[in-house]
Protein backbone atom coordinates (compact mmCIF):
# COMPACT_ATOMS: atom_id res chain seq x y z
CA UNK A 1 0.00 0.00 0.00
CA UNK A 2 2.98 2.42 1.10
CA UNK A 3 4.36 1.72 -2.57
CA UNK A 4 1.60 2.23 -4.53
CA UNK A 5 0.81 5.34 -2.67
CA UNK A 6 4.06 6.48 -2.99
CA UNK A 7 3.92 6.25 -7.65
CA UNK A 8 0.77 7.33 -7.39
CA UNK A 9 2.31 10.48 -5.74
CA UNK A 10 5.08 10.44 -8.04
CA UNK A 11 2.96 10.60 -10.91
CA UNK A 12 1.13 13.03 -10.10
CA UNK A 13 4.35 15.72 -9.24
CA UNK A 14 5.68 14.28 -12.95
CA UNK A 15 2.44 15.51 -14.24
CA UNK A 16 2.38 18.95 -12.66
CA UNK A 17 6.04 19.18 -13.79
CA UNK A 18 4.84 18.21 -17.19
CA UNK A 19 2.57 21.31 -17.15
CA UNK A 20 4.61 23.93 -16.03
CA UNK A 21 7.12 22.88 -18.87
CA UNK A 22 4.44 22.94 -21.22
CA UNK A 23 3.37 26.44 -20.19
CA UNK A 24 7.02 27.74 -20.27
CA UNK A 25 7.38 26.39 -23.53
CA UNK A 26 4.37 28.11 -24.59
CA UNK A 27 5.18 31.65 -23.14
CA UNK A 28 9.01 31.33 -24.72
CA UNK A 29 7.14 30.95 -28.15
CA UNK A 30 4.51 33.13 -27.62
CA UNK A 31 7.46 35.61 -26.78
CA UNK A 32 9.67 34.56 -29.50
CA UNK A 33 6.80 34.98 -31.98
CA UNK A 34 5.76 38.33 -30.63
CA UNK A 35 9.13 39.74 -31.97
CA UNK A 36 9.77 38.01 -34.68
CA UNK A 37 8.59 37.76 -38.74
CA UNK A 38 5.95 35.55 -39.93
CA UNK A 39 5.30 34.31 -43.13
CA UNK A 40 2.81 31.86 -44.09
CA UNK A 41 -1.33 31.88 -45.66
CA UNK A 42 -3.61 34.34 -44.47
CA UNK A 43 -7.29 34.06 -44.93
CA UNK A 44 -9.98 36.19 -44.43
CA UNK A 45 -13.93 36.29 -42.60
CA UNK A 46 -16.94 36.65 -44.52
CA UNK A 47 -19.58 39.64 -44.30
CA UNK A 48 -21.51 37.25 -42.53
CA UNK A 49 -19.22 37.51 -39.98
CA UNK A 50 -20.63 40.65 -38.92
CA UNK A 51 -21.35 41.18 -35.32
CA UNK A 52 -20.02 37.86 -34.14
CA UNK A 53 -18.11 38.12 -30.57
CA UNK A 54 -14.58 37.49 -30.53
CA UNK A 55 -12.49 35.75 -27.90
CA UNK A 56 -11.49 39.41 -26.75
CA UNK A 57 -15.08 39.97 -26.43
CA UNK A 58 -15.22 42.78 -29.33
CA UNK A 59 -18.03 42.32 -31.87
CA UNK A 60 -16.96 42.08 -35.16
CA UNK A 61 -17.04 44.35 -38.19
CA UNK A 62 -16.49 43.58 -41.92
CA UNK A 63 -15.37 47.55 -42.10
CA UNK A 64 -12.88 47.65 -39.13
CA UNK A 65 -8.87 46.52 -39.82
CA UNK A 66 -8.51 43.88 -37.34
CA UNK A 67 -7.54 40.08 -36.97
CA UNK A 68 -7.16 37.38 -35.39
CA UNK A 69 -3.72 35.95 -34.53
CA UNK A 70 -2.78 32.62 -32.57
CA UNK A 71 0.01 34.36 -30.08
CA UNK A 72 0.24 38.06 -30.60
CA UNK A 73 -1.86 39.71 -27.08
CA UNK A 74 -4.80 41.47 -28.21
CA UNK A 75 -4.57 44.78 -29.32
CA UNK A 76 -1.55 44.22 -30.85
CA UNK A 77 -1.11 46.23 -34.33
CA UNK A 78 0.38 44.28 -36.92
CA UNK A 79 1.48 44.56 -40.61
CA UNK A 80 0.76 42.47 -43.02
CA UNK A 81 1.75 42.45 -46.66
CA UNK A 82 0.92 40.37 -49.25
CA UNK A 83 4.14 39.09 -51.19
CA UNK A 84 2.53 38.65 -54.07
CA UNK A 85 1.73 42.65 -55.20
CA UNK A 86 3.48 44.26 -52.25
CA UNK A 87 0.27 45.45 -50.28
CA UNK A 88 0.02 46.56 -47.11
CA UNK A 89 -2.43 46.87 -44.54
CA UNK A 90 -2.01 47.21 -40.63
CA UNK A 91 -4.30 45.20 -38.44
CA UNK A 92 -5.42 45.15 -34.43
CA UNK A 93 -5.28 41.60 -33.28
CA UNK A 94 -8.55 40.93 -31.43
CA UNK A 95 -9.51 37.71 -32.04
CA UNK A 96 -7.93 34.04 -31.69
CA UNK A 97 -7.07 31.76 -34.74
CA UNK A 98 -6.93 30.37 -37.47
CA UNK A 99 -6.35 27.05 -36.62
CA UNK A 100 -5.88 25.46 -40.30
CA UNK A 101 -2.90 24.47 -41.17
CA UNK A 102 -0.65 26.69 -43.22
CA UNK A 103 -2.84 29.67 -42.11
CA UNK A 104 -1.48 31.60 -39.34
CA UNK A 105 -4.05 35.20 -39.64
CA UNK A 106 -7.65 35.76 -40.29
CA UNK A 107 -8.37 38.98 -41.57
CA UNK A 108 -11.90 41.34 -41.91
CA UNK A 109 -13.53 41.75 -45.70
CA UNK A 110 -12.06 45.13 -45.72
CA UNK A 111 -8.21 44.30 -44.88
CA UNK A 112 -8.46 41.91 -47.33
CA UNK A 113 -9.99 44.45 -50.23
CA UNK A 114 -6.77 46.44 -49.15
CA UNK A 115 -4.70 44.30 -49.55
CA UNK A 116 -6.39 42.78 -53.09
CA UNK A 117 -7.27 39.37 -52.22
CA UNK A 118 -11.00 39.29 -52.50
CA UNK A 119 -11.01 37.28 -55.55
CA UNK A 120 -8.32 34.80 -54.30
CA UNK A 121 -9.44 33.95 -51.18
CA UNK A 122 -5.81 33.03 -49.81
CA UNK A 123 -2.71 34.59 -50.24
CA UNK A 124 0.95 34.49 -48.66
CA UNK A 125 2.02 37.26 -46.51
CA UNK A 126 4.50 38.43 -44.35
CA UNK A 127 3.65 39.80 -40.88
CA UNK A 128 5.23 41.68 -38.44
CA UNK A 129 4.63 43.84 -35.51
CA UNK A 130 4.13 47.24 -35.80
CA UNK A 131 5.72 49.89 -34.05
CA UNK A 132 4.75 53.60 -34.69
CA UNK A 133 7.88 55.64 -34.73
CA UNK A 134 6.50 58.10 -32.91
CA UNK A 135 9.84 60.85 -33.21
CA UNK A 136 10.70 63.89 -31.28
CA UNK A 137 6.93 65.38 -30.08
CA UNK A 138 7.23 68.89 -31.33
CA UNK A 139 10.61 68.85 -33.03
CA UNK A 140 11.11 71.74 -35.69
CA UNK A 141 12.34 71.00 -39.72
CA UNK A 142 15.63 71.62 -39.80
CA UNK A 143 14.69 73.16 -43.42
CA UNK A 144 12.68 75.31 -41.72
CA UNK A 145 14.72 76.65 -38.93
CA UNK A 146 16.74 80.58 -39.47
CA UNK A 147 20.06 79.97 -39.77
CA UNK A 148 22.07 82.40 -37.48
CA UNK A 149 25.99 83.19 -38.67
CA UNK A 150 27.77 84.89 -35.58
CA UNK A 151 31.09 85.53 -36.14
CA UNK A 152 33.69 86.04 -33.85
CA UNK A 153 34.33 89.94 -34.37
CA UNK A 154 30.95 90.71 -34.48
CA UNK A 155 30.73 88.80 -31.19
CA UNK A 156 33.26 91.09 -29.93
CA UNK A 157 32.11 94.12 -31.12
CA UNK A 158 28.74 93.37 -29.37
CA UNK A 159 30.61 92.62 -25.94
CA UNK A 160 32.71 96.34 -26.64
CA UNK A 161 29.65 97.88 -26.99
CA UNK A 162 28.28 96.53 -23.54
CA UNK A 163 31.01 97.25 -21.92
CA UNK A 164 31.24 101.09 -23.27
CA UNK A 165 27.56 101.37 -22.21
CA UNK A 166 27.91 100.04 -18.82
CA UNK A 167 31.39 102.04 -17.92
CA UNK A 168 29.91 105.18 -18.99
CA UNK A 169 26.47 104.10 -16.85
CA UNK A 170 28.79 104.15 -13.95
CA UNK A 171 30.77 107.40 -14.86
CA UNK A 172 27.76 109.25 -14.64
CA UNK A 173 26.32 107.55 -11.70
CA UNK A 174 29.65 108.93 -10.12
CA UNK A 175 29.60 112.30 -11.47
CA UNK A 176 25.95 112.49 -10.38
CA UNK A 177 27.51 111.73 -6.59
CA UNK A 178 29.63 114.14 -6.73
CA UNK A 179 27.80 116.73 -7.87
CA UNK A 180 25.35 116.03 -4.93
CA UNK A 181 28.05 115.83 -2.30
CA UNK A 182 29.16 119.12 -3.92
CA UNK A 183 25.99 121.09 -3.77
CA UNK A 184 25.08 119.69 -0.20
CA UNK A 185 28.00 120.99 1.37
CA UNK A 186 27.38 123.93 -0.21
CA UNK A 187 24.42 124.71 1.20
CA UNK A 188 26.02 123.31 4.43
CA UNK A 189 28.83 126.37 3.98
CA UNK A 190 26.19 129.30 3.46
CA UNK A 191 24.13 128.66 6.30
CA UNK A 192 27.01 128.90 8.68
CA UNK A 193 29.07 131.48 6.83
CA UNK A 194 25.90 134.31 6.33
CA UNK A 195 25.55 135.12 10.37
CA UNK A 196 29.22 135.24 10.68
CA UNK A 197 29.38 138.04 8.02
CA UNK A 198 26.35 139.65 9.51
CA UNK A 199 27.83 140.15 12.74
CA UNK A 200 30.81 141.64 11.74
CA UNK A 201 29.42 144.24 9.38
CA UNK A 202 27.20 144.98 12.16
CA UNK A 203 30.31 145.47 14.94
CA UNK A 204 32.29 147.13 12.30
CA UNK A 205 29.38 150.04 11.94
CA UNK A 206 28.76 150.56 15.75
CA UNK A 207 32.68 150.60 15.94
CA UNK A 208 32.05 153.45 13.13
CA UNK A 209 29.46 155.29 14.94
CA UNK A 210 31.37 155.53 18.52
CA UNK A 211 34.32 156.99 16.74
CA UNK A 212 32.63 159.94 14.96
CA UNK A 213 30.96 160.69 18.64
CA UNK A 214 33.81 160.54 20.07
CA UNK A 215 35.42 162.93 17.43
CA UNK A 216 32.89 165.06 17.93
CA UNK A 217 33.65 165.68 21.39
CA UNK A 218 36.76 166.71 20.73
CA UNK A 219 35.95 169.29 18.80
Amino acid sequence: MRLSGNLHSVSLKLKQTKKLAIIICWLVTSLLCANAQQSGKASYYSKRATGAKTSSGIRLHHDSLVCAHRTYPFGTKLLVRNLTNDKEVIVTVVDRGPYRKGRIIDLTYAAAEQLGMISKGVVAVEVTEYHPDKGIPYALDPERLPEIDLEEHEVSAVDEDYNAVWTKNKREKVEDKLALNTIEKSKEENTIIKPRTGGKTKAKTKTATKNSKTKKKRK
